[in-house]
Parts: structure tokens; sequence; C-alpha cells
């Protein structure tokens, strides 16, 4: 196998992500022009969860341009996987792919849907490139070099994440702005503990809530990939969501790493490693785990390291909800 070129293959990455956000834009303008949509052809599971041949076009494309340029480089998306493909993680350049991310906001005309492609090597994130085509968005990412955006808003120049120069701190749970789904689970034990968890988020404890934390805002956005460019960029403090796969997160993972943030597991994960040196540390296990927390960078006070900051945050999140089993 030849050698593995990060900065190639980041650029190759970014490249792809236009050329497949060019099919994402022509499937989403096909859609509005459609007189009799054929809504049962779309269903993938339930009104949650939708597949387009959008989905399906893109993943192709991806895929086909990854084998010509990277033949020995192996390959998991989420279509490859719906259709029988097993997922495996190993030792070579692995790309996963998400080819919309965000199908149901896609499918509905609402612009937050990307294409989120991430690569790991030696079964470690390491570049992590997600597109807005509606958006016209660009965040990308590679291990050791930073993480930034592009877009309309930026001029024509990248900007490096966080986009503050100094990361605000967070003094308390009750300050955070947290980003959470409802997903496509809906069974009723699970909405049961999701309910119960957002409440808790949400509640007021001196108005009844037991346990009520009284987060600042909550948001629901329907794309995981731009939910953790949004905490990568620090417009939300922490993203939370059960249920959600690798390809959802390989490419958020670096995004948000590379721009100071963390990206945690379960809450037992979670809580292990609030004393450890690996705190953050995303191995294969986490990467596959479908659960997921991730927290901004915060910045350092006189009292606090951003660290030990990030530590806080997510001990007092995981000591106020329990998760859940992903379905």
């Amino acid at each position: 196998m030849a050698a593995f070129n990060l900065d190639e293959t980041l650029q190759f990455a970014i490249d792809l992500a236009h050329s497949a956000g060019a099919i994402i834009l022509d499937g989403a303008r096909k859609r509005e022009q459609m007189d009799d949509v054929d809504w049962d052809a779309i269903l993938k599971k339930n009104t949650a969860d939708l597949v387009t041949e959008t989905d399906q076009a893109t993943e192709r494309h991806v895929k086909e341009k990854i084998a010509e340029r990277f033949p020995d480089h192996e390959f998991i998306g989420e279509e490859s996987w719906a259709a029988g493909e097993e997922p495996k993680l190993g030792d070579k350049p692995t790309w996963i792919v998400d080819p919309i991310d965000g199908t149901t906001n896609f499918v509905k005309g609402f612009s937050f849907h990307c294409i989120s492609i991430g690569v790991c090597y030696q079964q470690r994130p390491v570049i992590g490139v997600i597109f807005s085509p509606a958006l016209q968005t660009l965040y990308y990412a590679s291990s050791g070099n930073g993480a930034f955006r592009l877009s309309p808003a930026d001029g024509g120049s990248p900007r490096r994440l966080p986009l503050a120069k100094r990361p605000a701190p967070l003094p308390s749970l009750k300050m955070a702005v947290v980003a959470v789904e409802w997903g496509s689970d809906r069974k009723r034990e699970t909405i049961e503990k999701k309910t119960k968890a957002f409440a808790t988020l949400c509640g007021d404890a001196d108005a009844g809530v037991e346990g009520g934390r009284m987060v600042q805002g909550v948001r629901s956005l329907g794309s995981a990939a731009l939910s953790m460019s949004c905490v990568a960029e620090g417009s939300i403090d922490m993203w939370q969501e059960i249920g959600c796969w690798a390809w959802d997160v390989c490419a958020g993972t670096v995004i948000v790493q590379e721009a100071g943030g963390v990206v945690l597991g379960s809450k037992a994960d979670a809580l292990s490693s609030l004393s450890s040196p690996d705190f953050g540390h995303v191995t294969p296990q986490i990467l596959q785990g479908r659960k997921y927390l991730v927290l901004r960078a915060i910045g350092d006070t006189d009292k606090e390291s951003g660290s030990d900051a990030q530590r806080r945050i997510a001990a007092e999140f995981y000591n106020a909800i329990d998760d859940w089993e992903a379905a």
C-alpha cells in the first residue's frame, strides 16, 4: 500500500465533498420541481428516518471516486451498510461517509443538511470534512493541523475554529446551550427516558422540576455532523445524542478535537475517564459505540483550566441524566 499522505487525502476529501454537494443540490432542485411525490418510495423506517435517491447517488459517486484515487483504502458508508455491507474498522485508511446527514431536513427542504466525510487511519479519526451545499459552508480538519470553516460569511478566506480567539468560560451547565435529538427510535421506553432527560436539562428545580438544571437553551437541528460543527465553532456549547452511527460523527470528531473540544462516549465511559489522561481520546469503541457527548473548547480562567472545565461540565451533565440503549 502507498504511504498515507494526510495533506493530499484532506484536499481530495474537500474536492470530493464539493462534487458530491453538486449532486445533493441537483437532487434538492429536482425534488422541489416534482409534481407528484411518491412518499412510500422514500420511506425507510418511519417518518423520522427518510432515505432518498439522492442519498444513494451521492454515496455511489463518493465511493467510486475514492476507489479510483485510493484503491487500497477501505470504505464504510451509511447506504452501503443499509445494503448489507458490514462496517469494519481496521488499520488501513478507512473512509467513513454519510452522503446526506440530515436526510429528513433534506427531504423537507430545510437547509441544515450536509455530506460528512471522515477518514480513519490506524483506527483513529484523522480527517474530517463536512460540507453543506445549501448553506455553501465547509468545515474541515486534519489531525494536528487545526480546524477551519469556509462560508460566504467568511469573505472567501478560511477561519480557524473556534471562531472566538479566546473561547468563553462555561461556569456551569446552567449557562450552556445544548443540542439534542429525538432521533428515529420512538419506542415508548426510549421516548420516556429521553423526555425525562430533556426535562431535567430544561427544567427549573426552583419551580418544581426535580433535578432541573435549567440550561440556557436547547436546540434540535436534525444533523449530527452540523451540530458537531456548531460545537467546534463555538455557537453551541455541547451536543448529546444516542443512536447515531460512526458515519454521522467521524468527520465531526476530528473537527471538534482540532478546535479544542472533546468527544466522549457513554455515561459510564465518560465518568470513568474524568481523571484519566485519556479523557477525550476517541477509541474505535467510542467512535462506533453510538453514544456521544461533545463539548466545545472552554477558555481558561484564574481558577480553572479549560480542560478541567470540560471535565467538570461533562460530570455535571452525566450526573444529571441517565443514558439509554441505542436501537
